[in-house]
């Protein structure tokens, strides 16, 4: 048997161009093989391994990405151990076989790291803590020294010599990757003081940030605006920008109503009996009127009032009166949380009237609802106003010049 095979290697080697191309043909023939062995062998292994949990986690780690890239080291592998069969180019598969398999290592490594991540943020804490930007920095430095070690396969120089090199150069590295380094410092302090989760509302007017926040990544932070426009924020930025996050509002389940309405100032005045007949048969302060106009007769009587006059002793209002009206009115109100602060105040008094200002919480953050509850409260104080006999202030228009003309 021996003798035949070495008479065929005889008969071969009279023909060194028919023996070189079926050499060739043979070393890619048998890498091409060993790939597609080592790739049908891992996926009936894996899914093997992953038909027996019940948990989706290693299917999502060992994904067909992963299987494949595990499956190409087979041929490059089998290139490099065979290539001293073509001598001419020997060197050639050696280099380019080591450089692939390198980089076939680094994207294992990234691969691993991304399914990670995407099992991480399946968890009910991933948007309280975002680990993307840890696992980027970890890909970033896995790419760097898997390029420091592709240019010493290359140049074929020593590994730590190029380190000790890039080590006398590390201010062109800082420089190179500033905004790198200050993203990933930002990110620990995000993460550590809790400044942002995937899912807030934040706003930034300086960058046009108003909406939610997608994507929280070690370089950049995506938040898609309500008008469905996406912004990128520099992650470092946030350190050094001022911005507004509204996660307190939406753990709270309420959003705060805080708008007034403008009194005409000469539209104030005392109550008189007509008034308050007139303001006691408004259900909701019916109560209050009977104990308020009680306690100021007693108050007027112990203290000797003259109650001829209205400007003596204590009277009620009708600007006081519409105040409490809405108090009782909003109180009423389902979609109003009375556990928040909850008030209706008078602010500074100046040209253009008394603010009587709501300020209160709606039972919810959805912003539909929200503007509907707003909208129904001052659609109703907006027409209950005339009934305690005021007015509200309004710029005058050039149809109200006109009137004053005629």
């Amino acid at each position: 048997m021996q003798e035949l095979f070495d008479n065929i290697s005889s008969w071969f080697q009279q023909y060194p161009v028919l023996y070189y191309n079926l050499k060739f043909i043979g070393v890619f023939s048998l890498a091409i093989i060993a790939y597609f062995i080592v790739k049908f062998a891992a996926n009936k292994v894996i899914r093997k391994i992953t038909s027996k949990t019940k948990t989706e986690i290693d299917e999502i780690v060992f994904n067909e990405k992963f299987v494949k890239r595990i499956a190409l080291i087979a041929p490059v592998y089998v290139l490099n151990r065979f290539s001293y069969l073509l001598p001419q180019f020997e060197n050639f598969i050696h280099l380019v076989s080591s450089i692939l398999i390198v980089l076939m290592i680094m994207l294992i490594i990234g691969s691993v790291l991304t399914s990670y991540n995407e099992v991480y943020e399946r968890l009910g804490k991933s948007s309280e803590r975002p680990i993307k930007g840890y696992l980027q920095i970890t890909k970033i430095f896995t790419y760097f020294f898997g390029a420091i070690f592709i240019i010493g396969i290359i140049t074929g120089q020593n590994v730590w010599n190029l380190f000790a090199g890039l080590a006398a150069a590390s201010a062109l590295v800082l420089l190179i990757f500033r905004d790198t380094i200050l993203s990933f410092v930002a990110s620990i302090q995000i993460n550590s003081y809790d400044l942002i989760r995937k899912g807030d509302w934040i706003e930034m007017p300086k960058f046009g940030a108003d909406g939610d926040v997608i994507d929280i990544s070690l370089n950049v932070i995506k938040v898609q605006n309500w008008d469905k426009t996406i912004v990128v924020i520099p992650t470092y930025k946030l350190l050094e920008e001022s911005f507004k996050n509204w996660r307190g509002m939406q753990m709270t389940g309420s959003r705060r109503i805080k708008r007034s309405i403008l009194i005409d100032v000469n539209s104030v005045k005392f109550c008189d009996d007509e008034m308050i007949k007139k303001f006691r048969k408004y259900q909701l302060i019916t109560e209050y009127i009977d104990s308020k106009i009680e306690e100021l007769k007693k108050f007027n009587v112990e203290n000797k009032i003259d109650a001829s006059e209205l400007i003596n002793g204590r009277r009620l209002t009708n600007l006081g009166t519409f105040r409490k009206y809405l108090e009782y009115y909003l109180r009423k109100r389902e979609d109003v949380n009375k556990g928040l602060t909850f008030m209706v105040r008078h602010l500074d008094p100046g040209p253009t009237g008394i603010p009587i200002e709501v300020y209160v919480f709606a039972s919810t953050t959805e912003w539909v609802k929200y503007e509907g509850i707003q909208a129904d409260i001052f659609d109703h104080i907006f027409a209950v106003v005339p009934q305690f006999d005021l007015k509200v202030f309004q710029t005058p228009s050039g149809s109200d010049f006109r009137y004053l003309k005629n």
